[in-house]
């Protein structure tokens, strides 16, 4: 059954309860620790007071979420191509979504949204907003007839697309899975940065929230953490360290198989189907035209287990702000082998690139790395070290530091490449990862060069190419080549006709 989506119509009444559980949720979130210090500190006969507030919370949070459900409707303009939503309680909004910036549709479902039988459609754009319009609640055939409006833009005269089936097109045979075997794996080699930033949250929530408690009961802090000091000794910090390791590694394995459990990528007519997800099933349709660039990355355990992480990056979105990069959507796709790699990089480039023309730095890669991060901060420490006494004993880790650190940027140097074709551009880079991103000519929006006034004499300068998805940099290389490059580009850009969406 296909859906009429030119007259305005609302989500799905079941829309009232996922609203008003997910506002109930954030303000509780908020408070919680306000409600844990009142029920300790209160009398008995005071906590039906807080229950009270907590019902009273709840009630409001239903309250918001029905007038929502009311004030939100959402039609397709098909003259226009246009996606139009009005939403609002007091303050009423309307947007507007041309059809041809949409990059993404995805299709997700929680827990609550299964137990309930919905799903939660969003529509992410290369707008100033970003994701545009979220749909909380609305049944599965609506929701993939509505995708199929959306991303299969026809005009008024056309006929309707053919949907019939969209309904069950999470039933196509996928020509990529990811086993549950290779995701831990994934878990096992990768993403050890993102689980580190998210156990120091985690231990910076505990201690400041901790903190909090101490105040609020008068507990002395000297006395806790002068028991702290004298239960930790050598053997005791050792054990922590391994219990951190080993914390992390099940971090890493939680968070890789709760984001990509039976993921999945499948082809439907013009556009890519991604779904995964443990608890939190998340389909992701994308059309390759509007990624903007292809990355693969790869280190040394992945090599020798015959796989590697890919990620397609679309449009940035948001205002730039210094220092800041915008916001973007990156689709992660981990534990490919090379053979899947080189059919996704033909469903996405239109063929597996090839390397062409491969660019170096110059020697003078290594200068400025090696003496302000190493050269500077080690010396300072040395200068210091022979003044103060207590500080000599770590003089060894100081020359480790420094030995390690030219080692790094040693690899990092042989490792920074650019190589070019007529069709592609690949960039080289990384030091334990080591990453290729592709893009096309004709996605390149601006392109800089620059070099400092040292360099003139002996012909060493940068590139930074400027995408929808970010940027590209390529330091150091031959000034006099990279002008040709930049020549090059910009005649490719000039004489052909190709949109970078």
């Amino acid at each position: 059954m296909d859906n009429d989506f030119s007259k305005p119509q609302r989500e799905s009444a079941f829309g009232i309860i996922v609203m008003g559980v997910y506002t109930a949720f954030q303000i509780i979130k908020g408070t919680f620790f306000i409600f844990v210090i009142a029920f300790l500190k209160m009398q008995i006969k005071d906590i039906i007071y807080v229950l009270l507030g907590a019902v009273v919370i709840i009630l409001f949070s239903f309250l918001l979420a029905y007038l929502r459900y009311l004030k939100f409707t959402f039609f397709l303009d098909k003259e226009k191509q246009e996606f139009v939503v009005n939403k609002g309680i007091f303050n009423r909004d309307q947007v507007i979504i041309q059809l041809d910036k949409i990059q993404q549709v995805n299709i997700n479902q929680n827990i609550l949204q299964k137990i309930i039988g919905v799903y939660g459609l969003k529509i992410d754009t290369a707008g100033a907003h970003g994701e545009e319009v979220s749909i909380k609640a609305i049944d599965e055939t609506s929701a993939y007839n509505l995708k199929g409006h959306l991303l299969n833009r026809k005009t008024a005269n056309e006929a309707q697309p053919e949907i019939a089936n969209e309904n069950h097109i999470a039933e196509e045979t996928p020509f990529l899975r990811i086993s549950s075997w290779t995701l831990f794996k994934v878990g096992l080699t990768s993403n050890y940065g993102q689980s580190l930033a998210l156990l120091a949250a985690f231990f910076y929530t505990v201690i400041y929230e901790g903190r909090q408690l101490l105040d609020a009961f008068k507990i002395n802090k000297d006395e806790i953490q002068s028991t702290v000091t004298g239960m930790l000794t050598i053997v005791t910090v050792f054990i922590l360290i391994a219990c951190l390791l080993a914390v992390l590694l099940v971090i890493n394995l939680v968070r890789t198989f709760y984001k990509y459990f039976e993921l999945e990528i499948s082809q439907h007519k013009d556009t890519l189907l991604l779904s995964s997800g443990l608890i939190a099933k998340k389909n992701t349709l994308i059309s390759p035209n509007k990624v903007q660039i292809t990355k693969y990355s790869q280190n040394y355990f992945q090599k020798k287990m015959n796989m590697l992480n890919m990620s397609l990056r679309q449009a940035h979105f948001g205002q730039s702000k210094k220092g800041h990069e915008m916001q973007g959507n990156t689709l992660e796709i981990p534990g490919c082998n090379p053979i899947e790699r080189d059919e996704l990089l033909k469903m996405i480039l239109g063929e597996a690139p090839l390397k062409g023309k491969t660019f170096i730095p110059d020697w003078r890669f290594l200068n400025l790395p090696i003496f302000f991060k190493l050269v500077m901060p080690v010396s300072i420490f040395l200068i210091l070290a022979f003044n103060i006494p207590e500080m000599k004993p770590f003089t060894g880790i100081a020359i480790g530091y420094f030995v390690i650190g030219v080692l790094m940027i040693y690899i990092s140097y042989k490792r920074h490449r650019i190589s070019v074709n007529q069709d592609f551009i690949i960039k080289k880079s990384g030091i334990w990862d080591v990453s290729n991103e592709i893009v096309k000519p004709d996605k390149i929006q601006a392109i800089t060069t620059f070099q400092y006034p040292w360099h003139k004499g002996v012909d060493v300068g940068h590139l930074s190419l400027h995408t929808a998805a970010g940027q590209i940099h390529f330091k150091y290389g031959n000034y006099t080549a990279i002008k040709k490059l930049v020549n090059y580009w910009l005649y490719q850009l000039e004489s052909g006709n190709k949109d970078w969406m």
